[in-house]
């Protein structure tokens, strides 16, 4: 039994297979007809959903009874039956009267779940009170798609959906920021009766995931990506096979990349396949952060326990830790924060300057562009494009290899400001398309451009790479971006950014875990995801 002695699914469902969580996946099945949803329902349970919403507002020529019949009848999997006015968000504009009395039916005919709309709710549930089986639960639902509302006025609309009289309270809203999913939290972990809370939107996708962690009922997760019946729904695919759904606990360690942009990011599929590898009790997830202070204020429990940093987030993260290892506070930026638990703490790393400067160490020795007797950069010219985040680990590890070091970037103050920590020359990106003091030198991009989906912008043209021996890019989606293409085409050796992104990738397994990191199934997953 759930809290508030409404059955759950979830309860039979954990005895055929290990899972830490009670949450109910459920696929929303929207269709023209009857047969399309029920091929969509068999679908879904082919993918491991627990059960269905069945939109009846997305029907044409609906037909109550001969369609409620057929759908109840031959659904593969239990129902939840919902016919969402435009009113509410949903499709259906016709007579009010009818549109509830095809849910009555619906009930009549043996449907598990009812969704009804607070606005309806008490005068739908005095309708059918002592009409109904014992087996049907009522969820009275409230959606909001403009914002998430203050924790106290989240905690008056819960009053009013139970007061209405419901099984299961249902509160959608809005997140305008990744922090607003922190008051649905709030709300799941504190509620005493069977509850369903979701933030929309792609700043809102943790709420979908992290269901699980705080004892939503259930979540709602889509057949195909792109195809959803509310923004920022994940696929079944991704809830079950990405994010390891089923294994997400009250106690579940919470990881994930900070950023902005991030739907880009490999990050999730290599620490997720590892963490689920070695039977590491934590998720990781895609941050989209607007402001990282306001973000780590907000998610400060023993919990959240460590961050990647990405851009353009990595020398604010630096300014909202509690403790900074040297090296990155030499560079200025930090890409990884760990949250110490002896005193909650937070203590930020670099280690971006090793994955880059051993890939273009690696990409000069394999090409024996090299005659030093040290590293392979010694006294090499090493133009970094960018002087963020990325650009400062590049410029600092240049310089430590010995190399000469240019820093080239829009803004001619922020070149100079890092070309004075490292002993280098500032120039700019317009300054660059004809720079070459000589021949036979490095090229590092540090910035986005080039990243999906601008896959077609390029930071230096292909007349400007003819100078270079070897060029790298920061970039690993696309793997081969305009840059690198044109730079190899331009007779330049390519070192991809991949690398750079997996050898700092090893080392934060080891901070997240304190285990060895699984090398190998690290390298399989970025090759399949790339």
């Amino acid at each position: 039994m759930t809290p508030g002695g409404v059955p759950s699914l979830a309860s039979d469902i954990q005895i055929l297979g290990a899972r830490r969580n009670s949450t109910l996946l459920c696929v929303p099945i929207m269709a023209d007809s009857v047969d399309q949803m029920l091929s969509l329902i068999r679908t879904a349970k082919e993918v491991g959903a627990d059960l269905v919403e069945i939109r009846l507002d997305y029907l044409k020529n609906f037909s109550p009874r001969q369609d409620l019949q057929l759908l109840v009848k031959q659904s593969a999997l239990p129902t939840l039956f919902t016919h969402r006015p435009t009113w509410e968000g949903g499709q259906y504009d016709g007579d009010e009267r009818k549109r509830l009395d095809a849910l009555r039916l619906a009930i009549e005919l043996g449907a598990d779940y009812i969704d009804v709309e607070l606005q309806v709710a008490p005068e739908f549930i005095n309708s059918v009170r002592g009409k109904t089986s014992g087996k049907v639960k009522i969820i009275v639902s409230s959606h909001n798609y403009q914002k998430t509302p203050s924790s106290e006025e989240l905690g008056n609309l819960m009053a009013r959906i139970q007061a209405a009289g419901a099984d299961i309270v249902k509160i959608s809203t809005t997140a305008l920021d990744i922090t607003d999913c922190a008051r649905i939290f709030q709300l799941l972990a504190r509620s005493q009766v069977p509850t369903i809370g979701i933030s929309m939107g792609e700043r809102g996708l943790i709420s979908r995931i992290l269901s699980a962690k705080f004892g939503s009922y259930l979540t709602f997760a889509s057949l195909e990506a792109g195809v959803v019946s509310a923004p920022g729904q994940p696929t079944v695919r991704d809830l079950l096979d990405l994010y390891n759904f089923r294994q997400i606990g009250p106690d579940t360690k919470v990881h994930g990349v900070i950023g902005k942009p991030i739907s880009h990011s490999k990050s999730p599929h290599l620490y997720n396949a590892a963490f689920k590898s070695v039977g590491f009790n934590g998720i990781y997830l895609p941050l989209l952060v607007d402001n990282v202070k306001n973000f780590l204020t907000t998610y400060s429990s023993p919990d959240f326990v460590g961050y990647s940093c990405t851009i353009p987030h990595k020398e604010d993260a630096l300014r909202c830790c509690d403790e900074v290892d040297p090296i990155a506070q030499a560079i200025g930026a930090v890409n990884c924060m760990i949250r110490r638990a002896t005193d909650g703490k937070l203590i930020g790393y670099n280690n971006d300057h090793l994955g880059a400067i051993a890939a273009i160490e690696e990409g000069l020795q394999a090409s024996n562009v090299t005659t030093s007797v040290n590293s392979p950069l010694d006294g090499k010219l090493l133009v970094v494009i960018g002087a963020g985040g990325a650009g400062k680990a590049l410029a600092y590890g240049g310089k430590e290899k010995g190399a000469r070091v240019v820093v080239a970037n829009r803004t001619l103050g922020k070149a100079k400001e890092l070309a004075s920590k490292v002993g280098g020359e500032a120039i700019t990106l317009a300054e660059l398309e004809n720079f070459h003091p000589e021949d036979g030198m490095i090229l590092a991009n540090t910035t986005s451009v080039g990243m999906k989906p601008n896959i077609d912008d390029t930071p230096l043209s292909k007349k400007a790479l003819s100078h270079y021996s070897l060029v790298f890019d920061a970039v690993y989606t696309p793997k081969l971006t305009r840059l690198l293409r044109e730079a190899q085409e331009s007779g330049a050796i390519i070192v991809y950014g991949t690398e750079m992104f997996i050898n700092q990738a090893f080392v934060q397994y080891e901070k997240f875990t304190g285990l060895p990191a699984p090398k190998e199934l690290i390298r399989e997953v970025l090759v399949r995801n790339t």
